[in-house]
């Protein structure tokens, strides 16, 4: 630990040389802090820290319960208060009329450069997150039932409104036939990868009824043989499996491995939803999957006039109710229909066995994305029709285009709306997360960008421990990546600590964003020597190799692979068919490439 406190200790003096604050307390602090409560104190205790920063920002003055270990009484805490009282009075507590941005940023850098290191979680943390997951279910379940007739009318009526378009021409793509499987990169709950996916002979029931198994599991029926096919009814498919991963110290992230035949069918139907969406006029500037931009331009916005709201939401994709998707689809029997043939119906969940599923999915499903964003943005769309008491109508609905954004769970609302907002998804099962959710106030945060003021607060993050030989490839490639992304944010201490860290192990020249080597990225770039072939400027770097495993196919599998490609360019690897997967490990080389 000792490595990271010495780089926190660059990142906290340089911060205080640019907004003009003495520091040496908060060093002494923090070391001391950290000795007795070991990392966590990074990880944990200090993003809490600014959570209680944040909270205050957006309700204009330090709240009595904030800063839980650091101060009394609501005081300002002792920790930070160069920053912290160029942005609070130090005696009232009450924010500034002219808060200091650069201040605000700097105690947001500090407090979460480690809240998202990659680490694992404690089984305690583990276990508690797996009992949260069937305490979720439970809650799913309790909404499902005592959701009254007119709510659920009600939600069916403002989807259909929303959605109707596209989910006819998802209707007529299914009856025609033009779904395409797609075999995902990520593991399957079988745990078979690669192109042992395209020999997979497992198929349910329930597919079968609108996929055929003789169309999408060979290249064509000269292919087919029955027998060749294992049929699952219901009772006999394959749970999903529920893993945790990391996230945060304080707790991971739940996630559920799809089995083979689900996240084929699944991707195929992702790919005709999501285009759809996205060039609709009527719903394309209230909804995206593949951009963030237009959220954290509204996040922007809002900062600055106070006029939109970010909101976040609490285990969003496991509170979405399969009852809710069902809803939406009401009108759509076809689509309603393939949607619940390719969802997993049973999790297997650690330390408490197989149960049946009340969500429509967890995050790993391939739909689980765009339905629980189509579920939002219905709901959104009741709470503020109940806020401003206008009927619904399309009309109505395309009027709030410029003004909500939904994107995953980052929602963007009106301000004078969002209490009925919060209102309308919690009637509906959803919890939403006030610690990341602003409305008051001048700070807004949405997609992975944060704003104050209209200026950009956002920050640099570890994700990765750092290196301690060279053959930690990963850790080397991540605090590569970390220096160049401060060297953005024009840190020059903590960009030199990272560059003497790193070096000990590999060269690292200077070079431009697009060299295939690693290296810092600058204005201008090293040149070693000359390519005598080509003549262009050559520099001696490590390179990223990552070897995929073995994974041989021929026969019908080969060429499902070549009937399954999406382009009429070739594939990428040209020895695809050997080697196939994600890579097993990664590994640095020395070689002379181009420095841009």
């Amino acid at each position: 630990m000792k490595s990271h406190l010495e780089f926190l200790r660059e990142v906290l003096e340089e911060s205080g040389t640019r907004c003009n604050a003495s520091t040496n307390r908060d060093l002494e602090t923090i070391t001391v802090r950290a000795e007795h409560e070991g990392f966590s104190f990074l990880t944990i205790t200090l993003p809490a820290f600014c959570a209680d920063f944040q909270k205050s920002l957006a309700e204009g003055q330090v709240g009595s319960h904030y800063f839980e270990g650091f101060s009394k009484n609501g005081c300002l805490p002792k920790l930070f208060s160069g920053f912290t009282n160029r942005v609070f009075c130090s005696v009232t507590g009450k924010l500034l009329d002219e808060p200091c941005v650069a201040s605000i940023r700097a105690v947001r850098q500090i407090c979460l450069l480690y809240s998202k290191v990659n680490l694992p979680c404690s089984d305690t943390r583990k276990a508690d997150a797996m009992q949260n997951f069937i305490k979720c279910e439970q809650e799913v379940k309790r909404y499902d039932s005592i959701r009254t007739e007119a709510q659920k009318q009600q939600f069916r009526y403002v989807s259909d409104l929303l959605f109707r378009d596209v989910l006819y021409e998802v209707d007529r793509k299914i009856y025609d036939g033009e779904i395409v499987p797609k075999h995902g990169p990520g593991s399957t709950c079988e745990g078979i990868s690669g192109n042992a996916k395209y020999l997979s002979m497992d198929w349910t029931d329930r597919l079968e009824s609108l996929f055929y198994s003789g169309e999408f599991l060979f290249p064509n029926w000269r292919y087919f043989s029955v027998q060749d096919v294992h049929f699952l009814d219901p009772g006999a498919e394959r749970p999903v499996r529920v893993i945790s991963v990391p996230k945060t110290l304080k707790t991971p992230r739940i996630i559920a491995i799809e089995p083979v035949c689900m996240q084929y069918v699944q991707q195929g139907i992702l790919e005709i939803l999501v285009p759809l969406i996205e060039s609709n006029n009527f719903l394309n500037g209230m909804i995206g999957f593949n951009d963030q931009t237009p959220n954290q331009r509204l996040a922007q916005e809002g900062s600055l006039s106070g006029d939109l709201a970010t909101l976040d939401l609490s285990e969003a994709s496991d509170r979405v109710s399969n009852q809710l998707v069902r809803d939406l689809l009401a009108t759509h029997t076809i689509s309603r229909d393939a949607v619940d043939a390719c969802r997993s119906r049973r999790a297997d969940v650690p330390g408490h066995g197989v149960i049946r599923l009340a969500k429509f999915a967890s995050m790993g499903s391939a739909l689980c994305f765009p339905f629980e964003a189509m579920v939002f943005l219905t709901i959104v769309m009741i709470g503020l029709h109940e806020a401003y008491a206008l009927p619904v109508t399309r009309k109505s609905i395309s009027s709030f285009s410029d003004r909500v954004r939904i994107y995953g769970d980052d929602i963007i609302v009106p301000t004078d709306a969002a209490l009925c907002v919060v209102s309308a998804l919690e009637t509906f099962g959803f919890k939403v997360n006030t610690g990341k959710s602003f409305w008051t106030g001048k700070f807004r945060e949405s997609c992975g960008k944060e704003y104050y003021d209209g200026q950009d607060v956002s920050i640099v993050k570890v994700r990765e421990m750092f290196p301690t030989r060279r053959t930690h490839a990963s850790e080397i490639i991540s605090t590569v990546s970390l220096r160049n992304l401060f060297w953005k944010e024009g840190y020059v201490r903590p960009c030199e600590y990272l560059e003497k860290l790193v070096k000990v192990f590999i060269p690292l020249p200077n070079i431009h964003e697009t060299s295939p080597c690693l290296g810092m990225h600058s204005f201008v770039y090293d040149v070693d020597k000359q390519c005598n072939e080509l003549h262009h400027p050559l520099v001696k770097g490590a390179v990223v190799n990552a070897r995929l495993p073995s994974d041989i196919l021929d026969g019908p599998g080969a060429l499902l692979k070549w009937f399954l490609k999406r382009s009429d360019e070739p594939f990428a690897s040209r020895d695809h068919l050997e080697r196939a997967g994600r890579p097993e490990s990664v590994s640095l080389k020395l070689r002379w490439v181009r420095p841009y």
